[in-house]
C-alpha cells in the first residue's frame, strides 16, 4: 500500500467543529492517514492526532494539547508524520513529554534520531518463547515472585509502603546486574509526584541510566493515552538497536484505561460494561503486546495497578491481569513493622514459580517459606490471646522459623543507604535460596531474630555478631 505521508507537507485544511478535545478538520487535497499528527491554529501550536475519517474530506482527531482559543475556520496543517519521539543514548538522564520534548529545563537534545510512536509488536518469529527469570537482586521478589524476562508484573501498593523506593532500587539493580537501562512512564502522574520521583532517582545516582516520560494529570486525555506508546518506542530502540535489556516501569496502568475511556466518550462511542470503552481489551493488548523479549534483548515491565474499589472483577482489572506474569503486593502492615521491602509473601504470586522454570530446589524452598509464614499467620491470634507459652513445641518451632524468615527477607537498598545507615546489598538468587533453606533447617535457631534483620547473604550474620 503506498504511503501518502512522504509528499503531503503542503496538505492544508480548516477546523470545522470542536467538541472538547475532539477536532474535525476539512482538507482541500486529500485526507491524512490515521495516526497522522496535525498542527492546528494560527500558530500551529495545538497538536491533534487523526483517529477517523468522515464524509466530505473530514478528518476527526483528538487534541493532545489544550484547545483553548481554537475556533472554527482556523488553519490546519498536515505534518506528514505520526507523532515521533527521540530515541538513543542521548535520551538517558532526561525527562520528556508525550511529544518527546524535554521538560527538565536542561539544554535541548539537538540532532537526534526520531521514531513514530505507533509500531506493531515484535513478530512471533522474533520472540523467545522459553520462560527465563529476570533477577532483580531483591530477595523477597526473586525467591517468592520471580519476574519473567520480557514479561509483565503488576505492582500493587498504596501511599507510604515503599513503592517509590522499590522502583528506584529496581532501576539501580537493572543497571548493575543486567547492564541495561530503565524507562519510567508516568501516565496521569501528579506533577508533584513526578518531581519527587525525578529528585529521588537523581539523588540515588541512577538517573544517568534512566529515561523518564510523563503524560501528567492536567494534560488532555489524548496525551495521557498515548504516553505509554511513546515510552515503548524508546524502549524498543534500546532492545532492538542497542541490544540491551530494558526495565519499563509504568505508573499507573489504570490511568491509561481511564484516559482511553475519556477519549472513547469524546468520540461518541457506545460505552460497554461499567461504562468502559468498547475497545478496552484491544487497547490494553496493543500496549501490553509490545512488551516482549527477542534474541537481541528484552523489555521487562513492572506496572503499578490500581483496582477500583478493590473490585478485582472490574473490567479494567481483569483485562490487565490477563497480561501479567507476576503480581507484587506491598503490605502496609509489613511496612508499619519496618519489614522492608514490604512485599506480602502470601498474596504475591508468579506463574514462573514452577519446578520446570525455576528448578526443584528453588520451588521447594519457596513453597516451604510460604507454608511456614501462612502457619505463623494463623497462630498470631492464639499468641495474642494466650501467649507464646501456650503453643505446642511444633508450633513454637514454626513461629521461630517464620519470624527469622520475615527478618531475613528484609534487605538494605543501595538507593537508601544515606537514610538508613545500612550498606545496600544486591543479593543473588542462589544466596537467597541458601539462606532461607538454612533457616528452615533451624541452623540459626539459637541466634536472635534481630541478627537476621537487614542482611544480604545469610553468612553476614557471622560478621554481624563479631
Amino acid at each position: 500500500m503506498p504511503d501518502h505521508r512522504a509528499n503531503n507537507s503542503k496538505n492544508h485544511g480548516l477546523v470545522t467543529a470542536i467538541r472538547g478535545s475532539v477536532v474535525d478538520s476539512h482538507f482541500f487535497s486529500h485526507l491524512p492517514p490515521l495516526h497522522t499528527m496535525l498542527k492546528v491554529g494560527p500558530d500551529e501550536d495545538i497538536i491533534v492526532e487523526v483517529v477517523s475519517h468522515h464524509e466530505g474530506h473530514v478528518a476527526r482527531g483528538i487534541a493532545l494539547s489544550p484547545t483553548g482559543g481554537l475556533r472554527r475556520g482556523d488553519p490546519v496543517v498536515d505534518s506528514g508524520n505520526m507523532i515521533q519521539v527521540p530515541v538513543g543514548k542521548s535520551t538517558l538522564g532526561r525527562m520528556f513529554n508525550v511529544f518527546g520534548e524535554t521538560i527538565d529545563e536542561k539544554e535541548e537534545l539537538g540532532e537526534v534520531e526520531k521514531r513514530g510512536i505507533h509500531n506493531p509488536p515484535a513478530s512471533i518469529s522474533r520472540r523467545i518463547t522459553t520462560a527465563e527469570v529476570f533477577e532483580t537482586g531483591i530477595k523477597a521478589i526473586d525467591l517468592l515472585t520471580p519476574l519473567e524476562r520480557g514479561g509483565k508484573a503488576g505492582l500493587f501498593g498504596g501511599a507510604g509502603v515503599g513503592k517509590t523506593v522499590l522502583i528506584t532500587e529496581l532501576i539501580n539493580n537493572t543497571v548493575g546486574k543486567h547492564e541495561g537501562v530503565s524507562i519510567f512512564c508516568g501516565i496521569g502522574e501528579r506533577s508533584r509526584e513526578a518531581e519527587e520521583l525525578y529528585r529521588d532517582i537523581k539523588e540515588a545516582g541512577v538517573l544517568d541510566n534512566t529515561v523518564m516520560i510523563f503524560g501528567q494529570m492536567n494534560e488532555p486525555p489524548g496525551a495521557r493515552y498515548l504516553v505509554g506508546h511513546s515510552a515503548l518506542t524508546m524502549a524498543e530502540y534500546f532492545r532492538d538497536e542497542a541490544n540491551q535489556d530494558v526495565l519499563l516501569l509504568i505508573d499507573n496502568i489504570f490511568r491509561f484505561v481511564q484516559a482511553g475511556s475519556e477519549v472513547s466518550g469524546l468520540l461518541g462511542k457506545m460505552p460497554s460494561r461499567v461504562g468502559y470503552q468498547p475497545t478496552l481489551a484491544t487497547e490494553i493488548a496493543e500496549l501490553e503486546e509490545r512488551i516482549s523479549n527477542t534474541a537481541t534483548g528484552a523489555i521487562t515491565s513492572i506496572q503499578a495497578v490500581y483496582v477500583p474499589a478493590d473490585d478485582f472483577t472490574d473490567p479494567s482489572a481483569t483485562h490487565t491481569f490477563a497480561h501479567l506474569s507476576a503480581s507484587i503486593i506491598l503490605s502496609r502492615k509489613r511496612a508499619s513493622e519496618g519489614l522492608y521491602p514490604a512485599v506480602d509473601p502470601l498474596r504475591s504470586w508468579s506463574k514462573l514459580l514452577t519446578p520446570l522454570v525455576v528448578g526443584e530446589r528453588h520451588y521447594r524452598v519457596a513453597q516451604e517459606v510460604r507454608r511456614t509464614l501462612a502457619e505463623y499467620e494463623e497462630l498470631k491470634d492464639i499468641i495474642a490471646m494466650l501467649g507464646l507459652e501456650e503453643l505446642s513445641q511444633d508450633d513454637r518451632l514454626v513461629v521461630n522459623r517464620a519470624r527469622r524468615l520475615e527478618r531475613f527477607l528484609t534487605q538494605p537498598f543501595v538507593t537508601t543507604e544515606q537514610f538508613t545507615g545500612y550498606k545496600g546489598r544486591i543479593v543473588d538468587l542462589s544466596d537467597a535460596i541458601d539462606g532461607c533453606e538454612r533457616i528452615l533447617n533451624d541452623e540459626f535457631a539459637d541466634r536472635s531474630e534481630s541478627e537476621l534483620y537487614m542482611l544480604g547473604k545469610i553468612d553476614e550474620i557471622k560478621a554481624k555478631s563479631i
